[in-house]
Formats: C-alpha cells, sequence, structure tokens
C-alpha cells in the first residue's frame, strides 16, 4: 500500500512568478531535482472538428515564451486532429509532488528545418521507426510492423536518415495556463493565468 502524500506548505500569490512561462520553468525543474519519471510526459488532448475529443501522453520536446513543442507522425489521429481543428490542451501531473499544470492553446506545425534540427537529435533506432510505422492505421501483425523496420534499415545502411516529410513538429502558444497544488482536505491551491494586454492576469480558483 503506497504511503500517503505529503502535504506541502500552502501556495500563495507571493509563491508565483508573474510569469506562467517561468513558472512553468521552476516547477518542471522541481519535479526533475525530485528524480521524477519522465517529468516531461503530458497529455495532449486533442478534438476532432466535430467536437469528438481523444487523449493520449506524449513527451514536451521544448518550451518558452514561444511554446510547447512536440513530435510526431503527421499522419497520426493527434495530427489530424490538430491540423483540423488547431487548439489542444495539455496537463502535466507530478503525483509525488503534489502538483500539476493544465496548459490551453493554438497549435501549429513547425517549420521544416526545426523539424530537421530534432530528428537529428533521435536515436537511431526511433528514426528507423519514423519511417517503418504508418502511426494510427491498422496494420495486419506486429511482423508486418518489424519487416518494414527491417526495410527501412536496408534503405539507408550507415547512411544518415532523414526525416521523412510525414513527420515532424507541433508548437502550442498558450492561451491560458493552471497552477494547481494539493492541499489538505481537499482545499487545493489552484491559480489561473490569462493573458492581459503585454502581460497575464492571475487569479485563485476554489479547489
Amino acid at each position: 500500500m503506497s504511503s500517503p502524500l505529503a502535504v506541502p506548505p500552502p501556495l500563495r500569490f507571493g509563491d508565483l512568478d508573474p510569469d506562467p512561462h517561468r513558472q512553468f520553468a521552476a516547477w518542471l525543474d522541481a519535479a526533475r531535482d525530485a528524480g521524477v519519471h519522465e517529468p516531461e510526459a503530458m497529455t495532449l488532448a486533442t478534438a476532432s472538428p466535430d467536437g469528438t475529443p481523444s487523449a493520449r501522453m506524449v513527451l514536451l520536446r521544448g518550451h518558452g515564451p514561444d511554446g510547447f513543442a512536440l513530435f510526431t507522425n503527421y499522419t497520426s489521429r493527434k495530427a489530424r486532429e490538430l491540423d483540423a481543428n488547431p487548439r489542444a490542451a495539455l496537463v502535466f501531473h507530478w503525483d509525488s509532488l503534489g502538483r500539476q499544470i493544465r496548459v490551453e492553446g493554438t497549435v501549429a506545425r513547425m517549420p521544416a528545418p526545426e523539424s530537421d534540427a530534432y530528428f537529428a537529435t533521435r536515436p537511431r533506432g526511433s528514426r528507423i521507426g519514423a519511417w517503418a510505422s504508418p502511426q494510427s492505421a491498422p496494420i495486419s501483425d506486429r511482423e508486418a510492423l518489424e519487416r518494414a523496420a527491417t526495410d527501412a534499415e536496408r534503405r539507408f545502411g550507415d547512411g544518415t536518415i532523414p526525416r521523412p516529410d510525414h513527420w515532424g513538429g507541433y508548437r502550442l502558444t498558450a492561451t491560458a495556463f493552471e497552477f494547481w497544488q494539493h492541499g489538505r482536505d481537499r482545499l487545493h491551491d489552484r491559480f489561473s493565468y490569462v493573458p492581459v494586454g503585454d502581460g497575464w492576469s492571475i487569479a485563485r480558483l476554489a479547489p
């Protein structure tokens, strides 16, 4: 049986950075320092043009004032939904710290050179996989996927593996943040950030 979650001190306005991107970076660094497994793991929620939602876990591959970066196969369900309805939401949950961050915003594909640069940093096996997998499409069996990977390995040999045209990045530009911290007796601390002029307005929300 797991031990109960330690209750952190209450979160106050004075504890927050006026810039949500800096606040996000501080909490992400704290999760890394605490040894959270895969602190960059996030839920990505999308919706089809008719409003049908879907969500899945992906990895954050960069963040800053310009947005939150992720990469995928452009033929996948999430990519098709992002292209057709370019709004999304992210959720980061670090249970051991009693913290959660929600981010909402608009999404656009990254320029090809940025996707090329990131693709070149991926392990060779992951680059082969990007060529082999028709992500989200039905396949006959596991062997078909393995054959496609073998074919890609033969095709490229020991040479450079370029980024396939069907694979690349998206960047979410935040239009709202919410920072949540666990509190005793479910009296959690919640703060929202919404853009106002050149800055952000912060409000405490009831738990």
